[in-house]
């Protein structure tokens, strides 16, 4: 039985990306890897093909479908064994603020360039020395008459040389409770006092522009406020249970595509004059790995169909985060096994993943954290 009820519409429009991802993004990847960036033209025909921003409302330019339609975009992007082109992070982590706690200003203002393509988009949560704890952020926010004057420091931003417009924390030094003390704030590139920081190199995502972001003495209307003053900490903790799912949804994506990618190989490899595939090793290494992916793949569409529903899943998500990326790490480690040392060759695909797949157990909140959550839901 099939748990997501995906209809004939999404069906459709899942084989349009997938055509769409073969011509228009799969032939640069290597190239992207290599300058370590995603050009902003990419981003620009995702927009009018319609794949960013379709959450958004039809006033504000979008086609505002159901979330089904955000998860075929980031299953399809996994599967492309690529994660420089980061649109679920614009799409499904980045405008469910403007979406949800955006004035009617700020809607019209930023939303169209969203779904067109004109306008990337990244947070600015984590900072050098807080990592998880987004309690102890320490970018100050300092009202002075009709403006906000920012000043601190952003790390591990995705997104950030490419980005337009950033969604910042940071908080009020004169309020002491640490999570009244937050807010989000909208802050545009090229505001003075904003800059961008180097493009940092990774063992993974090499395509995906990270960055660090520096604010010094940057000025920005009050106006540039998501929501009410005090709000920010809540309102990341009601987003991070969806930017949780997202993480497990490309993890899990990720596994299954390893595994097919990895049996594949071993129906061909021959080692003693047959193939790897037909040795009882191999063939429960498979039978190990199938098991524990099709695992997380129940477990995972019984929380896409329950976070559509609404429900509050802080402690299945957390469960989902960690269980899920732990897995594909392992399915990782055991595909290169497999491939034995081609597995470490840039030439196999196994190599992009087994390095790409290792940071989704560490950002949206690390996995120890995900225990953490999961541990105080049972009272302890």
């Amino acid at each position: 039985m099939e748990i997501l009820q995906y209809m004939q519409e999404h069906r459709i429009f899942r084989e349009t990306f997938k055509k769409f991802l073969a011509k228009e993004i799969v032939p640069h990847i290597e190239e992207w890897e290599e300058a370590g960036i995603v050009p902003r033209w990419a981003w620009k025909k995702m927009g009018e093909q319609g794949f960013l921003g379709m959450s958004v409302p039809e006033a504000y330019g979008g086609p505002a479908v159901d979330f089904l339609y955000e998860v075929v975009v980031i299953e399809e992007l996994a599967r492309t064994n690529f994660t420089g082109l980061a649109a679920r992070l614009h799409n499904t982590v980045v405008l469910p603020y403007l979406i949800e706690y955006g004035s009617e200003e700020q809607k019209k203002r930023y939303l169209p360039g969203c779904v067109s393509g004109d306008i990337i988009t990244a947070i600015g949560m984590t900072e050098p020395n807080t990592g998880s704890d987004l309690a102890a952020i320490r970018t100050t926010a300092v009202a002075d008459r009709d403006e906000i004057v920012l000043n601190g420091q952003k790390t591990f931003i995705s997104n950030g040389i490419n980005c337009d417009l950033i969604v910042l924390v940071a908080r009020d030094p004169a309020v002491e409770d640490p999570h009244k003390a937050i807010d989000l704030y909208l802050v545009e590139a090229g505001t003075p006092g904003f800059e961008k920081g180097r493009n940092l190199k990774k063992i993974g995502w090499h395509s995906q522009d990270t960055a660090e972001l520096f604010f010094a003495e940057c000025r920005i209307p009050v106006t540039n406020r998501l929501g009410g003053k005090g709000t920010g900490f809540r309102k990341m903790m009601e987003m991070l249970q969806q930017e949780r799912l997202v993480v497990a949804i490309g993890a899990q994506v990720m596994a299954e595509f390893m595994l097919e990618n990895t049996i594949a190989y071993c129906r061909e490899r021959k080692v003693f004059g047959r193939p790897i595939s037909r040795f009882q090793n191999s063939q429960f290494e498979f039978a190990e790995m199938a098991t524990e992916i099709e695992i997380g793949r129940t477990f995972l569409d019984k929380m896409i169909v329950e976070h559509m529903e609404g429900r509050d899943l802080t402690r299945e998500m957390s469960m989902a985060k960690y269980w899920i990326t732990d897995m594909a790490g392992r399915v990782a480690d055991r595909c290169l096994q497999l491939h034995g040392g081609y597995g470490y060759c840039e030439e196999y695909p196994i190599a992009r993943a087994w390095r790409d797949i290792r940071i989704m157990r560490i950002y949206a909140g690390s996995n120890e954290i995900m225990k953490v959550i999961i541990a105080r839901t049972l009272g302890l």
